[in-house]
């Protein structure tokens, strides 16, 4: 089973202000971006089976209105009873650690998950699980956040940079397999 992350940062590494606010995340300018780019956004997505979240991470995207994963199985990590509304989406809540879960949808039938959120990007990497990460930088810096990669990490990660593209906007997409 493969396990990738698709994700944006400012340039200073943040994913979301300290707040978890990602009104930075609009373009390089500031301005909405309708029917933009999408940065290969859905053919990422078209080929994943599973995304994998953290609490924090589905409560945030919750909050953009409309449900951006359609049908697609969303597994959110989490500790504590999740209340998830009616007619959402596929999606379920679980405690276990990252192997455990890997394990578990690997038993399933899941051949390509999308981790998602700082600290379950972080906990995936940790254990050795993730095998690609999509990385866009957005020109902005932001001075403070929260960090893609935290402190959790314990020990160096060796990647392999596969190809890296820039876009009108300022946006610069790099593209990186974890060697093994």
């Amino acid at each position: 089973m493969q396990a990738s992350v698709y994700i944006a940062t400012s340039l200073d590494g943040f994913i979301a202000r300290e707040n978890g606010d990602l009104d930075w995340l609009q373009g390089s300018d500031g301005e909405a971006q309708e029917n933009s780019e999408d940065f290969g956004f859905q053919s990422f997505m078209d080929s994943v089976d599973v995304l994998v979240m953290g609490r924090n991470t589905f409560e945030k995207v919750q909050s953009f209105g409309q449900w951006p994963y359609g049908e697609k199985l969303v597994i959110v990590l989490s500790s504590k009873p999740l209340q998830i509304p009616i007619g959402l989406g596929k999606i379920e809540s679980i405690f276990c650690s990252p192997k455990e879960l890997v394990k578990k949808l690997s038993e399933k039938g899941a051949k390509h998950l999308y981790i998602d959120g700082g600290k379950t990007i972080q906990s995936f990497l940790k254990e050795g699980l993730i095998h690609q990460l999509t990385i866009t930088r957005v020109p902005i810096l932001l001075g403070h956040g929260i960090s893609l990669f935290g402190s959790i990490i314990d020990h160096d990660i060796l990647l392999k940079h596969i190809e890296t593209k820039s876009y009108t906007n300022g946006f610069v997409q790099s593209k990186y397999e974890v060697c093994r």
